[in-house]
């Protein structure tokens, strides 16, 4: 009798139990696999309803970029009043990326977010997340200068194409530019005469280490020659995983394919680092991460290369407007602003940057188009011009830089230390001059993982030899070993852009499969030990 009650227990336990897990990861894998519906443009957009959206943007901690986004929401919502905008800040974009991961599990991602390429081919891990773009661009309704549009927006094709093109993978547009950046390097000009040198046409790497290996040089007492100064740390990179890239795409050397292959552990990317080694080695050389911000040695006299985003500019020089070194501390020297060393002056390489705009899928078609117009209004003129001259960056239409306001603003450089700076306007001019030399790399699902870790192979470098420790082959294969362990970039290849392929399972579904196996191997050696049991009491 007892033994009939275990038998029935055991049965009533893991039958349903198998059974409620089944269903559960079917559900799950309903969901993975097929997602919300794609989405389909309406035929009119319908006015008598209200909408509200929300809106995650960025800013630098800037006053100015946080005003303009409040009066083009406030100018916006004026033209359809049946729109209410919702504005959420962040000051780092990864904080941008984190949050939508966590917010696509629960089905509450932003309507409009400001993020990168890298971190939309993630999201697209999740199907029918990010909405593609294509058909928007080409409607003549409600794309960009459609006639039913309230507002004076720019035709696709008055888009720049190259930044457009940026916002295309996996064979569709999943995002619209919004600013474009490069990298300059910020140089103070006074401090590399008084080494005996002059600022050649372009910029090479040879000359950048050999200016900032004789800024080394002391005196007796410790002080550096070049500034009288304690501190001088010559060279110093912002983001050395645009530092790599660059390097690796000016020597033609294999970083990633645009199917996800990686290709960055090369002969050439350990040579880049034991080149960088020797000039750590020097006190010539150090990064963002391990000493701080470039901007703050160069204004205080105690760095001559200081390499860091145009969109950077207000921070650097004697008159920066957003200088964050005391006044005490500030050093007069001639700022100069060029674009980042070359291997090959005849044919200059720099990565184009800057934030894009995605929208994220809804049930409500409806919903989605009112998110297409608030996003589409972030490329007028007003939006664009107004929050350029907050930073070097450029407006990514040609209808706002042909604009006359803006070619005005260009053509006032210098005219005062604030809306005027003269070191931003330069960095401005910088990249509207070599839109054309400009490159991104390869977007697909990991690529975000495959840039840190090309900034993490200098860095790790650059503690080293801070360290004393011995940088050789040995090393170098460890750290191969270890940043492909930390970034898995070993599993990179599992899920190529174009293959729209899931990617890793999230802890749930990996915990639900586990649950679901071990359940049925119990089932099936309870209904093995009935079988054996039975044929036993048959002999």
């Amino acid at each position: 009798m007892i033994h009939q009650t275990r038998k029935k227990s055991l049965r009533s336990l893991l039958l349903p139990l198998g059974a409620f897990l089944l269903s559960i990861l079917t559900l799950t894998g309903c969901h993975g696999s097929k997602g919300m519906e794609d989405f389909t443009v309406p035929e009119e957009f319908d006015t008598s309803r209200n909408y509200e959206i929300t809106f995650w943007a960025k800013n630098d901690t800037n006053k100015t970029q946080t005003d303009i986004y409040k009066q083009a929401i406030a100018d916006f919502q004026n033209l359809y009043p049946n729109i209410t905008v919702n504005l959420r800040l962040y000051t780092d974009y990864g904080r941008i990326y984190n949050d939508v991961i966590t917010n696509i599990s629960t089905n509450t991602t932003p309507n409009v977010c400001i993020t990168y390429p890298d971190h939309i081919a993630t999201y697209l891990t999740g199907n029918n997340i990010v909405v593609p773009l294509d058909d928007l661009l080409e409607d003549g309704k409600y794309g960009p200068g459609g006639s039913e549009v309230r507002f004076d927006a720019p035709s696709k094709e008055e888009i720049i194409p190259k930044f457009l093109e940026e916002c295309a993978f996996s064979e569709h547009y999943y995002a619209i530019p919004y600013m474009r950046s490069t990298e300059a390097c910020y140089v103070n000009k006074t401090y590399v005469e008084a080494l005996g040198y002059s600022l050649p046409e372009t910029l090479t790497w040879d000359f950048v280490w050999e200016v900032a290996d004789a800024a080394t040089a002391q005196d007796s007492d410790g002080n550096y020659l070049v500034n009288g100064q304690k501190v001088m740390i010559p060279f110093i990179y912002k983001s050395t995983d645009n530092m790599m890239i660059q390097m690796l795409k000016q020597q033609g050397a294999g970083y990633s394919t645009e199917t996800g292959e990686i290709l960055i552990f090369n002969d050439t990317t350990e040579e880049l680092l034991y080149t960088i080694a020797e000039h750590v080695k020097k006190g010539a050389f150090s990064t963002f991460k391990v000493s701080s911000y470039p901007a703050n040695f160069l204004n205080a006299g105690q760095c001559i290369f200081a390499i860091d985003s145009t969109a950077g500019a207000t921070w650097m020089g004697t008159d920066a407007p957003l200088s964050d070194i005391s006044e005490e501390a500030l050093v007069e020297f001639e700022t100069e602003v060029m674009p980042l060393p070359q291997f090959d002056p005849e044919h200059p390489q720099m990565i184009s940057q800057g934030p894009s705009v995605c929208i994220f899928n809804k049930p409500d078609s409806q919903e989605v188009l009112a998110s297409w117009l608030f996003a589409q209004y972030l490329l007028t003129n007003e939006v664009q011009i107004a929050y350029a001259e907050t930073e070097g960056y450029v407006p990514v239409t040609s209808m706002a830089q042909n604009a006359p306001e803006y070619q005005d603003y260009l053509s006032r450089g210098g005219e005062d230390n604030s809306t005027y700076y003269e070191v931003k306007i330069k960095a401005s001019r910088l990249l509207l001059d070599n839109v054309e030399n400009t490159f991104v790399t390869p977007v697909f699902n990991g690529s975000a993982s495959l840039r840190d870790a090309a900034g993490q192979l200098i860095e790790n470098v650059t503690k080293s030899i801070r360290r004393k420790e011995e940088v050789d082959g040995a090393y170098m294969e460890k750290l191969f070993d270890d940043v492909t362990s930390l970034y898995r970039l070993g599993q990179a290849n599992r899920s190529s852009v174009g293959k729209q392929e899931l990617g890793e399972l999230p802890p749930t579904a990996v915990f639900l499969l586990a649950a679901l196996g071990i359940t049925w191997a119990m089932i099936l050696l309870y209904a093995g030990f009935e079988f054996m049991k039975k044929r036993s009491h048959g002999k």
